[in-house]
C-alpha cells in the first residue's frame, strides 16, 4: 500500500498498531485522513480517531482539539475514539474501556534463567520459517482459535482478515514454528512499518503437537529482528488479562500509553437533534 503525504508519517512515526494505516485498512474496509494531528478511519456512517497526536501521543488537549474537529463530519452515526484518555466530548452514558500499551526496550533486556530454558527446548524442537508467506495450516489454527474462544465480532473479523493485512502491509512479517515432520506448532506477525517502533501484531499456538515456549521463540525472534532494524522498542499491545500480562511481563514489557476507547451516536444538528430527545423521553 503507497501512502501519500502525511499519512506515510503516521505509520512512520506510529507508536500505537492502530497508526499502521495499511494494517487498519486491510482490516476494517475505511479510509485513513488526517484530521488536526492524528489520523482517522472513516469507513460509511462511522469514523474512528486514533488520537495520539504525531507530536505527542499523551498530549490531550490536542486530542480534545480533533476530536471536536471530527465531530463535525457530517453524516457520522457512530464516533470512536481511541486515545491516552476520555475525551471530554465524550457523554457521561458512554461507557469507555479501558488498558495499556506495553513495550519492551530493544534489544531486550537479558532473559531470566527459567525463560532461557524454555527458548532452549523450543529451539531444539522448532525450526523457525521466515516469511514463507500464508498457507492452509495457518487458516487452520486460525479457525480453531476462533471456534474455541468466545471472542467479540471485532476481533473475529480481524482474525479472518490476517492474509489480507499481510499481503498490504510491507513491513510485515509473518514467522512460522515448525516441527521437525513440516507441523505448524504456532506462528506470529510482527509489523516493522513504524521507524522507531516495532509491534507484536499476532501469535497463534497449536492446541497439540506444540512445545513449551513455542509462543517465546517466535516472540524473540520477533524481538531480534526489530533490534536488526535498528528500531527502539517493540509495542507487545494491551494487557487484555492476567495471563497475557504475566506473558509480556517476563519478558521485561512495561506500560508505555494509556489506551482509552469510547463510542457514542453524535447529535444530529438541528431537528433531527430536537427529534432524537423526544424520542427518548
Amino acid at each position: 500500500m503507497i501512502l501519500p503525504g502525511l499519512l506515510a508519517r503516521v505509520t512512520a512515526e506510529a507508536v500505537v498498531p492502530e497508526q499502521v494505516i495499511p494494517y487498519v485498512c486491510s482490516v476494517t474496509d475505511s479510509k485513513a485522513r488526517m484530521i488536526e494531528d492524528c489520523v482517522a478511519f472513516e469507513s460509511p456512517g462511522e469514523l474512528v480517531l486514533v488520537a495520539y497526536p504525531l507530536h505527542n501521543p499523551r498530549d490531550e488537549i490536542a486530542m480534545a482539539r480533533a476530536a471536536g474537529r471530527a465531530l463535525q463530519t457530517p453524516g457520522i452515526e457512530k464516533f470512536t475514539v481511541i486515545g491516552p484518555a476520555r475525551p471530554q466530548a465524550a457523554p457521561e452514558s458512554s461507557p469507555a474501556a479501558q488498558d495499556w500499551y506495553y513495550t519492551v526496550p530493544l534489544p531486550p533486556p537479558p532473559p531470566g534463567q527459567k525463560l532461557r530454558n524454555l527458548l532452549r527446548r523450543a529451539s531444539r524442537e522448532l525450526r523457525i520459517e521466515r516469511g514463507a508467506g500464508w498457507r492452509e495450516d495457518h487458516a487452520h489454527l486460525v479457525r480453531f482459535y476462533l471456534d474455541s474462544r468466545p471472542l467479540d465480532p471485532g476481533t473475529r473479523w480481524i482474525f479472518n482478515r490476517l492474509p489480507r493485512y499481510l499481503a498490504a502491509s510491507p513491513g510485515s512479517l509473518l514467522l512460522s514454528a515448525r516441527r521437525a515432520d513440516g507441523r505448524l506448532a504456532g506462528f506470529a506477525v510482527g509489523e516493522y512499518s513504524s521507524l522507531r517502533t516495532a509491534f507484536f501484531m499476532f501469535c497463534f499456538r497449536a492446541p497439540d503437537g506444540a512445545p513449551p515456549g513455542t509462543a517465546d521463540l517466535l516472540l524473540h525472534r520477533l524481538l531480534e529482528e526489530g533490534s536488526n532494524r535498528g528500531q527502539v522498542q517493540m509495542n507487545l499491545g494491551l494487557g487484555v488479562n492476567p495471563g497475557i500480562r504475566f506473558f509480556k511481563g517476563k519478558w521485561g514489557a512495561v506500560p508505555f500509553l494509556p489506551c482509552v476507547q469510547v463510542s457514542w451516536v453524535p447529535e444530529a444538528p438541528g431537528f433531527l437533534a430536537r427529534l432524537r430527545k423526544i424520542l427518548r423521553r
